[in-house]
């Protein structure tokens, strides 16, 4: 039975407390973080070894390009989602094939170690956004929709579901609510109207969403992801969205409203999402499972449908791959368009380099 929590684990190898977490029967999901990458060898064994211990379980990260990479060493770098935005105003067809070859690339690397699943795409506008930046597409929503649906396309391509992230928009305000809360006091009208025509335009293509940890208060006086007005009237009724909802981290500071940890996991479950994060505090994680008992288990065709195709491990990354009948070319397309000589990974700039979520 896949349980209602996602949690992580401590380094590259699992320890005796991350395998007594792990087998705690509401959890349902491991999220890999720097910390837990040495090498793509490396990370193939620790997923093995998670599913040794449970076998119902979903293990993610957050491979989303640029700043925002996990798995690094070894594998393939991917652009900022931004950069294809910038692309897409010069040459739109070019951008739309790179988006899918960058989703398929992506995907494919991810699924050759054993992860189920990176938390993508953003589908945020660019904007005001603290944390956001060039994790978004761009700053339109059309554009967003269209390079968004490539990018989707190629991660499902490859064999990966997908999850959008972070409804209904967290662009469009400054605050970053991984360390402050985040209130957005647009009228909902206006909400719909820009912000969530990503999520609302790309739903064929989405089989996940996470809601933003942002308080948008002339709808409701609870962060999205604690909202039935969004979880249930909104994404459920409204849109019709019978996906897997993902809360975003409950240990960011935007989900402290709701109190202690157990009473965060609580409120995400019973406002309607089917998983709940709890990431960077291990007491937390013990008191999260604990409340977890209490709780009904997830809808499990939903979830399992999260499950990536994950190929049979052939000794490295790059004989993995070779498995996937599109992972070449896409990654000889991406390396072309974005990491030649004259754009190499060590001449970014500065920021480009800074993960704006690396406290994870």
């Amino acid at each position: 039975m896949y349980g209602v929590l996602m949690i992580d684990i401590d380094s590259t190898a699992l320890t005796a407390e991350d395998v007594s977490l792990i087998k705690q029967a509401q959890v349902g999901g491991v999220i890999l973080f720097a910390r837990n990458v040495a090498d793509a060898a490396q990370v193939r064994q620790l997923c093995d070894d998670i599913r040794y211990h449970n076998a119902d379980i979903l293990i993610g990260v957050d491979q989303e390009g640029g700043r925002v990479a996990r798995l690094r060493n070894g594998f393939s770098p991917l652009p900022a989602m931004g950069k294809l935005g910038e692309r897409f105003e010069q040459d739109p067809a070019q951008a739309l094939s790179l988006a899918y070859d960058c989703g398929y690339l992506m995907a494919a690397e991810v699924l050759a170690v054993g992860i189920d699943l990176s938390f993508a795409p953003v589908l945020d506008r660019g904007g005001i956004s603290q944390v956001i930046g060039d994790r978004s597409f761009h700053q339109e929503p059309q554009a967003i929709i269209a390079l968004a649906s490539q990018f989707m396309r190629g991660m499902k391509a490859a064999g990966m579901a997908t999850t959008g992230k972070h409804f209904p928009g967290h662009g469009a305000i400054a605050p970053d609510s991984h360390v402050a809360e985040a209130i957005d006091n647009r009228s909902l009208d206006e909400i719909i109207n820009s912000d969530m025509q990503p999520f609302a335009q790309t739903l064929p293509w989405l089989d996940a969403l996470m809601p933003a940890h942002v308080i948008f208060s002339q709808v409701d006086n609870k962060p999205a992801g604690f909202s039935k007005i969004w979880l249930q009237d909104i994404i459920r009724e409204q849109l019709k969205f019978d996906g897997v909802l993902f809360s975003d981290d409950l240990s960011m500071a935007g989900a402290q409203a709701a109190g202690d940890v157990s009473a965060r996991v609580t409120a995400a479950i019973n406002a309607g999402c089917d998983i709940a994060l709890v990431c960077n505090d291990r007491i937390a994680a013990h008191e999260a499972a604990q409340a977890a008992q209490d709780l009904p288990y997830p809808n499990q065709n939903r979830v399992k449908s999260m499950s990536g195709k994950i190929p049979a491990w052939q000794g490295d990354l790059e004989s993995t791959c070779q498995q996937f009948d599109y992972w070449q070319q896409a990654k000889q397309n991406v390396m072309q368009a974005f990491f030649a000589a004259a754009e190499t990974p060590a001449n970014h700039s500065a920021s480009d380099s800074i993960d704006p979520t690396a406290y994870k």
